[in-house]
């Protein structure tokens, strides 16, 4: 009681003192007072300056600190939320931006029905949008398999965008159905476009369909539509027909006729090759077992003043090594570095894979070095031909090490790479070091090939390793795997024969239950 009086003593001398106006005095709201649960001496002044800072406004988001904040959010219901708060902001309405970018993390995601109802929303906004929007949901429903989406999306543009798609729309859209095998969605299409859209087929259009026509080995469709195009008025063939066309030619052997009408294409339309068009041929030639030839148009290349680039090294390199040409490998690849080209991974990876080939895995584990130094970043491609090079020589331990450590310095491994090394060890009977990998790979959540999972169970059983082989039989029902009946008999016979009838039942319940 004393302490409240004074308390009203010491408020009453600070508000009616001379020196300090009652104006001085902070204002409490009605709610702040009802909060206090006991008298307070008044806050000093201080503390008045903090509290007039924290009831400061909150920071308005911006559309550009909108998209970044749905950018960085990795969870894509975090990211709808971020897009949904903003909305709330006094005088923020979205734009083209802040709804290419949710509905491009929701595609990533595939969380195609929040998409239609975003969709659905922004029929009944005003802001003006950009036909990238849809013509990016159309590549990532075509990776879904969501033909009709993809068709969706396109006729979706004109409503949205209140505009007519433009040709990139129409020639993106087309190329997604024909890329996708989708030859009667595309035909419709092209038939719709030309009646209500008055599309008259450029060139783009003209080279997707002959695309098509190379990919299914139907030239003669292809040569039939360079010949429609050469009628037509707006088209012409260019680089990409011709490039395309030839790419066709190799692929079914006709190398010949691809020369022909490489000459064709320089001599008579007057159309200079890139280093594309000549990657097609030597890519041909390679593929075609044409090494030699291969070789000559890169020479033909430089002496038309056409400098060959890493990807035409990387593809005559990769030629030769498929033949074991190791030598020759090497001098294109020590040709490159003299051109003053830096090696990327594919180039590294094809010489270290002649390497691999030829036994000589110490180089090949040199280049790796090199790799490193040069700060050309390995993957998990280039370590899977280490690996395999390691086992063909019977190194195994140091591909176990390896396998063991590469994760742990930021190497993404595969079951692939894992694999490899187990159906070696199973291969030379080391068994002892395959359980152990087997181990590490259920560890990591990686399931062995099914054939090799049942040799490794029938050969632990064979050498009398019945611990092992039920260890291994569970670890491997638990992430799903199921072996086969004879895989199964004889590991339950190996354990009655040793009178261990209660892993026998214990095997046989785990089995039951799953």
């Amino acid at each position: 009681m004393n302490s409240m009086k004074s308390a009203a003593s010491k408020h009453l001398r600070f508000s009616t003192s001379p020196s300090k106006p009652s104006s001085s005095l902070p204002w409490i709201s009605p709610l702040q007072f009802l909060k206090t649960t006991s008298p307070k001496p008044d806050p000093r002044t201080e503390t008045t300056i903090t509290l007039s800072e924290t009831q400061r406004k909150p920071k308005f988001i911006s559309h550009e600190s909108a998209t970044n904040l749905i950018k960085r959010e990795r969870d894509p219901q975090r990211a709808l939320e971020i897009f949904n708060l903003v909305s709330d902001q006094k005088g923020f309405n979205h734009n083209n931006a802040t709804y290419a970018t949710i509905l491009h993390k929701l595609a990533q995601f595939r969380k195609f029905q929040a998409i239609d109802a975003i969709l659905h929303q922004m029929t009944y906004e005003t802001c003006k949008y950009h036909e990238g929007i849809f013509l990016n949901l159309m590549k990532h429903f075509s990776k879904a398999s969501l033909h009709e989406k993809v068709l969706e999306m396109f006729y979706a543009i004109q409503p949205i965008v209140r505009e007519k798609p433009s040709l990139k729309a129409i020639s993106t859209c087309l190329n997604l159905l024909v890329e996708s095998n989708q030859v009667d969605l595309a035909r419709t299409f092209l038939l719709n476009s030309k009646r209500n859209l008055n599309l008259n087929p450029n060139t783009c259009i003209f080279n997707i369909l002959i695309k098509h026509h190379c990919k299914n080995g139907d030239l003669e469709s292809a040569f039939e539509v360079v010949e429609e195009m050469k009628r037509s008025k707006i088209s012409y063939p260019n680089l990409i027909t011709y490039s395309t066309l030839v790419g066709g030619l190799c692929a079914r052997g006709r190398f010949q006729d691809a020369i022909d009408l490489f000459e064709e294409m320089v001599s008579k339309d007057k159309i200079l090759p890139d280093v594309l068009t000549y990657n097609v041929l030597i890519n041909g030639f390679c593929r075609g077992g044409k090494v030699d030839r291969a070789r000559k148009v890169m020479e033909f290349m430089k002496r038309n003043g056409c400098h060959p680039n890493i990807f035409n090294y990387s593809t005559l390199m990769n030629g030769l090594c498929k033949e074991g040409r190791l030598q020759e490998t090497e001098e294109v690849f020590n040709e490159m570095k003299k051109a003053g080209l830096k090696p990327d991974a594919v180039g590294y990876t094809t010489l270290i894979n002649s390497f691999c080939r030829a036994g000589k895995i110490d180089e090949a584990m040199e280049l790796l070095k090199e790799m490193k130094e040069n700060k050309c970043k390995a993957d998990v491609v280039t370590f899977n031909v280490v690996l395999g090079g390691l086992c063909r020589e019977g190194r195994f331990q140091e591909a176990l090490v390896m396998i063991e450590r590469l994760p742990y310095e930021g190497v993404f491994l595969n079951k692939a790479s894992y694999r490899i090394v187990l159906n070696f060890l199973c291969k030379e009977g080391e068994l002892g070091k395959a359980t152990e990998l087997l181990f590490l790979m259920l560890g990591r959540k990686f399931l062995p090939h099914f054939a090799t999972s049942n040799e490794l169970l029938v050969r632990l059983c064979e050498t009398g390793k019945a611990v092992d082989a039920g260890m291994a039989l569970l670890g491997l029902v638990e992430m799903g795997f199921k072996p086969e009946p004879t895989s199964w008999s004889i590991l339950v016979e190996l354990i009655c024969r040793e009178r261990r009838l209660l892993p026998a039942f214990e095997l046989l319940n785990e089995l039951a239950t799953t």
